[in-house]
């Protein structure tokens, strides 16, 4: 039995995908997670923000919400959504994380519905936030569990741009040219993007699953690093610090 979950090495990973004096915007679950994490293991002046309007908090429990007072403890500055997402818009933000039903080749993701839209088969809540801040925000980071019907050759609805279909097309669109997807993290492997081609690729898979399993459980072709790694284990450091002091109350490890 392993002494890790699947949702402890996604948060692990990624918290060390966040460096100490970078600036994040988070959601609530394993995204803040994450953050927490980082802050607490090797990053202490990484700069929280929520789209609530916290700034610089300094969370002491697993908030349930981006608008739980939580997320305003110990915070640099109490603002507004307004606030928060025109610092996305100055380019101030360096970091995102996201999520969605499905995910393509190129990073575009999909929490709208799957089908047609205007007679969809399953509707979903929408952009929020998501949106702008895949748009604005230099690094979009993506925590999900992995299997076929999520990552698919075309999302049937854009909701977060990714790179579009490819290589400048996010720049012809209008979007910054510093920004785009960053990083994949799922129950498998972590997946970053071709620079060539801007297309989705295998950088390490985790110990315990081989790449058919990756392959198998991916609606598209995978690119491969020239070395694929193995994904380093959590620490029992970042361990404790997760289960004693990010949530002890298993909201969010317990998903696992």
């Amino acid at each position: 039995m392993s002494r890790y979950s699947a949702m402890e090495l996604m948060i692990a990973v990624g918290a060390r995908s966040l460096p100490d004096h970078a600036t994040v915007v988070v959601g609530t679950g394993a995204p803040c997670a994450a953050a927490m994490l980082a802050q607490k293991a090797h990053a202490p002046h990484l700069v929280v923000f929520f789209e609530a309007g916290a700034i610089g908090s300094q969370i002491p429990q697993m908030p349930i919400s981006v608008g739980d007072s939580r997320t305003f403890h110990r915070a640099l500055m109490a603002t507004s959504m307004n606030t928060v997402m025109d610092t996305c818009s100055r380019g101030q933000i360096g970091y995102t994380f996201l999520g969605g039903a499905q995910i393509d080749p190129y990073g575009n993701l999909n929490s709208t519905c799957i089908g047609d839209w205007a007679r969809p088969k399953v509707r979903f809540p929408g952009s929020g936030g998501a949106n702008d801040l895949a748009s604005l925000c230099r690094r979009t980071l993506v925590i999900t569990p992995q299997d076929s019907r999520r990552f698919v050759e075309k999302v049937d609805f854009i909701t977060s741009p990714g790179y579009l279909t490819g290589k400048g097309a996010r720049e012809a669109a209008g979007l910054p040219a510093d920004t785009g997807p960053y990083r994949v993290i799922t129950d498998l492997a972590v997946m970053g993007y071709d620079e060539a081609t801007c297309r989705m690729k295998l950088l390490s898979i985790h110990e315990g699953r081989s790449r058919q399993d990756v392959i198998d459980n991916t609606g598209f072709e995978l690119l491969f690093a020239d070395t694929v790694e193995t994904t380093p284990a959590p620490t029992d450091e970042e361990l404790e610090i997760l289960r004693m002091q990010v949530d002890p109350g298993r909201y969010i490890l317990g998903r696992a």
